[in-house]
């Protein structure tokens, strides 16, 4: 599905381009398309998700505690 942004009368370019990379931001479409530049092997995936895992608890962990 393509990204449209319609820019609108008086707006400058900048700032059309400053919300389509906002856009694709929160749409997490950058990120996808650089996790697809090389290949990935399973078990490097696996042990990527693990670590990412693994900081969200550290994280939940130390924010419930105070």
């Amino acid at each position: 599905m393509p990204v449209e942004i319609k820019i609108r009368k008086g707006e400058s370019m900048d700032k059309a381009l400053r919300r389509m990379k906002k856009k694709l931001d929160r749409e997490n479409i950058i990120r996808d398309v650089r996790a697809k530049r090389y290949f990935e092997k399973p078990c490097e995936e696996r042990r990527r998700k693990k670590k990412a895992q693994a900081f969200s608890n550290m994280l939940r962990q130390r924010y419930e505690n105070m």
